[in-house]
């Protein structure tokens, strides 16, 4: 696969166009768009999710014949997906609609994602918002940028270094295990702010823009992950699992948590959940 920041725009152009053509009209009422939920209420699928990752899959096997290319809608019941994803050549992960309970009940926000894995690395990233026409795009060792509607580039850079008090931090605290959730809960309040927008498309997008210093998740589906884990990497952050441990695509427990660095994330984890994690260092990488 020929990765360069020419193909990337590539990717940034075909999701312009799906969001155009399959996602828009529907969220604009223009066209009919049956909602269908999955594990519950707020896990839902629409007609628009099915038709925009039809069309990024075959659209996909044009510009890189051959690859393995994993939708959340298509595989996302299907176990064996996600373990293809650390063995695959080149692997293509899909999220054609993330925020999709956002998207259903007509709240603009809500991202497309795609994300690049060669065996098992993700090595670009594409997170694009429809609403705005605007897609945020990494490239593994290249960097993290925001792609314009009319065409201009401009660098994304995490948020500046700071203590968790000044930190505004997205932890959707839905998901966490019972066992953490009564000391996050407790020590939410020593952070600055703590906001959730139901789509991790945006918060990914906020944090790789300085616009957020942490970002707190505990389930980790690749399609949710993969694309903003490696934008935020290439704008300069850290990230690892609760326990210290590396984050890689095929993992979906752990949490995750994306700071700064690693001396700001240690100092939001700790502070965040106590002593539960205190004797895991994690990496200097």
């Amino acid at each position: 696969m020929d990765l360069t920041r020419t193909r990337i725009q590539q990717i940034a152009e075909m999701l312009t166009d799906v969001g155009e053509r399959e996602l828009m009209p529907r969220f604009l009422a223009q066209l009919p768009n049956r909602v269908f939920e999955k594990t519950s209420a707020f896990d839902v699928c629409s007609e628009a999710d099915q038709a925009a990752e039809q069309q990024l899959t075959d659209q996909i096997a044009k510009i890189f014949p051959g690859v393995t290319v994993v939708g959340e809608e298509a595989t996302g019941h299907d176990p064996d997906a996600i373990a293809k994803l650390g063995t695959a050549e080149i692997a293509i992960l899909i999220d054609p609609i993330d925020g999709t309970k956002n998207f259903t009940s007509g709240v603009p926000l809500f991202g497309m994602m795609i994300a690049g894995l060669r065996r098992g690395e993700v090595v670009f990233a594409a997170i694009h918002d429809p609403v705005c026409k605007e897609t945020a795009l990494a490239l593994r060792g290249e960097g993290s940028w925001m792609l314009r509607t009319e065409g201009a580039e401009t660098e994304l850079r995490v948020a500046l270094l700071c203590t968790p008090e000044h930190m505004n931090i997205v932890a959707g605290t839905n998901f966490l295990p019972p066992e953490l959730l009564p000391a996050v809960q407790r020590n939410l309040p020593k952070f600055a702010m703590n906001f959730w927008l139901r789509c991790a498309a945006h918060e990914y997008r906020m944090a790789a823009g300085g616009h957020c210093e942490l970002l707190v998740y505990n389930r980790l589906m690749p399609w949710d992950h993969a694309a903003g884990w490696l934008l935020h990497r290439e704008a300069g952050g850290y990230s690892a699992h609760f326990d210290g441990s590396v984050y890689h695509p095929t993992h979906t427990t752990g949490g995750l948590i994306c700071a700064p660095d690693r001396d700001s994330w240690v100092a939001a984890r700790d502070t965040l959940f106590g002593d539960k994690f205190i004797k895991n260092t994690p990496p200097n990488a």
